[in-house]
């Protein structure tokens, strides 16, 4: 029995596990909506450490989230999750056909999901709020400064003959799965974004998707 059909109980179900805030359970909502997956959501509390319980660490022994069965197989990280469902379902447009578009669609993704992310994470963040006379003014100073220099050099690499309606001509590819969460959190974070009009457009032009509506965290809050 593989792993979907030993947890799940349904064969072949497809199941993610996710937290409504997460950036990167977000990134994958938006793919499997866009892919046309159906799949059911199982939440995982970051905030009350539900992704540290031996139940979590049994699917994934980072302690992380998403986590997806599907196709009778268990996933993890979002970005190899999203390219799976390139490799795997017809007509996603996630990734270019050629080399060098996909490079570039790579690149804009990575600025995101392994530059901008990663320091604003929650194990990263509270390790600030922990050293700080102020942790929540800490916290809302550190966010600003990376997530706001990130998506201004993200504004940067958009500045390109191959940037269309979204981030790599006019579809949706990885790379507008990965910003359009990045800007929920700028927004949230009160980030200023008046530096950033390709960006805030691109995002405009995502939020007008129902796939993309469906993947909202107000959506997919519990």
């Amino acid at each position: 029995m593989r792993f979907g059909e030993a947890e799940a109980g349904v064969a072949n179900e497809t199941v993610l596990y996710d937290y409504w805030r997460s950036s990167a359970s977000y990134r994958v909502r938006i793919a499997l909506n866009l892919s046309g997956e159906a799949y059911r959501s199982v939440p995982v509390d970051l905030l009350a450490k539900a992704h540290r319980a031996p139940e979590h660490l049994a699917r994934n022994p980072q302690g992380l989230v998403p986590v997806l069965d599907i196709d009778g197989e268990r996933l993890t990280q979002s970005l190899a999750i999203i390219e799976y469902l390139a490799e795997t379902r017809d007509g996603t447009g996630f990734l270019p056909a050629h080399p060098i578009d996909r490079q570039r669609v790579r690149a804009l993704s990575y600025a995101v999901a392994m530059d901008i992310h990663p320091v604003c994470n929650l194990g990263v963040v509270a390790h600030v709020m922990a050293g700080a006379d102020d942790g929540e003014a800490a916290r809302r100073e550190w966010m600003q400064k990376f997530i706001g220099e990130g998506l201004a050099a993200f504004e940067r690499m958009l500045d390109h003959p191959a940037t269309g309606a979204f981030c790599h001509g006019d579809r949706p590819t990885m790379a507008d799965l990965c910003l359009v969460p990045q800007v929920y959190n700028a927004r949230r974070w009160d980030v200023d974004l008046s530096a950033c009009p390709r960006v805030v457009a691109i995002d405009s032009r995502c939020a007008a998707i129902d796939a993309f509506q469906r993947a909202h965290p107000d959506r997919a809050r519990p």
